[in-house]
């Protein structure tokens, strides 16, 4: 599998959140965490990102052990991440927060910016607008943006539907399904299970930091067990 996190075990400092957690997402692929709350999807998401210290288990990306890089030399390696909350730069314009998702880059990244504003023509019209002013759904939007202008191999998304209106999320996950065309492997953590399991090529029902049911997201939505314990029937 392109990157792959097996037997992720650790937490905080304390007790374990994460015993013996296997997830993994290939190239041009969508995988979906989902489970109830305080599951350790989050946490799993942290653990492949490097932030989290991990007593057992490893992170694997197209072959590479990265489990002892931090999350600035991931980023570098091609991981890029969007964070449920505070994810823009409120008080700069649209287009200058992509300008900020290149800070790694040292080539030409306009044609990059160009590729986002076709992915998400609102972003194009509002380019010179406060990522502050902008709707819910359209700092998501900045917010995916931004990392994509890493051109990453590996997007990670916590929640990116959290707090927006159903229609906005339909429109997110189509714009995710877009990245997914473009070769991206594409791992996302999200609330609303029985949606991203709609688009999900491969899902993982995570409960007390173990896996309770991986399998493909049709599969696992036509489980009974899964669609009575987790998906509300």
């Amino acid at each position: 599998m392109f990157l792959i996190g097996e037997n992720l075990t650790g937490g905080y400092g304390g007790a374990d959140i994460l015993k013996g957690c296997t997830l993994g997402v290939e190239r041009g692929e969508i995988a979906v965490i989902v489970g109830p709350n305080g599951a350790g999807k989050s946490t799993a998401m942290k653990a492949m990102l490097g932030m989290l210290s991990l007593r057992e288990g490893s992170v694997i990306l197209d072959g590479k052990d990265i489990t002892k890089l931090s999350p600035q030399d991931r980023i570098a390696e091609g991981v890029a991440f969007v964070p449920q909350t505070s994810n823009v730069f409120p008080g700069m314009s649209v287009e200058e927060n992509l300008e900020m998702g290149a800070f790694l880059r040292k080539d030409n990244f306009h044609e990059t910016i160009e590729e986002i504003y076709a992915l998400f023509p609102i972003l194009k019209e509002k380019r010179n607008q406060m990522a502050g002013e902008l709707s819910g759904g359209q700092r998501q939007q900045v917010a995916v943006g931004r990392a994509m202008m890493t051109k990453p191999s590996v997007l990670m998304l916590d929640e990116p539907t959290a707090g927006v209106s159903p229609i906005v999320m339909d429109e997110l996950f189509d714009r995710i399904l877009e990245i997914r065309e473009t070769g991206v492997a594409v791992l996302m953590v999200e609330q609303n299970a029985r949606q991203a399991l709609n688009i999900a090529d491969r899902g993982y029902v995570l409960v007390t930091g173990e896996n309770r049911f991986t399998d493909t997201g049709e599969a696992l939505l036509a489980d009974p067990e899964v669609r009575k314990s987790f998906l509300g029937g």
